[in-house]
């Protein structure tokens, strides 16, 4: 009995600790020390959250910058004993899993080139991510769409890529990752653009 009790104990005093406490703690610090980054890096505009530094949004209009593709998916709401693809889809964050060698995965990313243009395209415009959330772009990316938002705004080129220039982000501690670009910042920041004006 004594043993049961003892176990008992044990199991309240290290729910406290471990299960409460500590995230209590940990949590709290976090916000003290990195406030935005601690509430999920949120992006607001005039007050408004229009979405998060860490999760990519689904922008297919030819006057923004499109993310890299997603193969998220999720329930379908007219039969839920389905799923139909939900691009970042952070519920259900996932790649394609398809091989190398899948024809389904050769022909998704030949589609996707096509749709591009001609002439060889950024890797990472044509291959979904191993999440499916990513935030950013290559810059090589990024230059591949700058005449086509140019176009679509009705702006000159070089100031669509002097913003992109402008919203290039180096690597971490200048050796961790690679040079990126956050497409949705970097869309909001193209918003801000007056016509025919140059990106700052």
């Amino acid at each position: 009995m004594s043993q049961i009790r003892a176990t008992l104990v044990l199991l309240a005093v290290f729910t406290l600790l471990t299960g409460i406490a500590y995230p209590l703690a940990i949590t709290g610090i976090a916000e003290a020390v990195f406030p935005a980054k601690a509430k999920g890096s949120l992006v607001e505009v005039n007050g408004t959250v229009v979405g998060s530094r860490l999760i990519g949004q689904s922008f297919t209009s030819d006057r923004y910058f499109h993310g890299r593709p997603s193969a998220t998916s999720g329930t379908d709401p007219n039969d839920p004993s389905k799923t139909v693809e939900q691009p970042y889809n952070a519920a259900a964050s996932t790649g394609s899993n398809l091989a190398p060698t899948s024809k389904s995965l050769a022909e998704a990313v030949a589609a996707r080139a096509q749709a591009l243009g001609p002439g060889r395209q950024p890797a990472d415009l044509v291959t979904a991510s191993g999440s499916g959330l990513d935030p950013h772009i290559s810059p090589a990316g990024a230059y591949a769409q700058v005449e086509r938002v140019a176009t679509a705004r009705k702006l000159a080129p070089a100031a669509v890529r002097t913003l992109v220039d402008s919203r290039v982000e180096g690597r971490e501690f200048g050796i961790l990752g690679e040079p990126r670009v956050n497409v949705l910042e970097l869309n909001l920041a193209l918003d801000k653009l007056p016509p025919g004006g140059a990106g700052s």
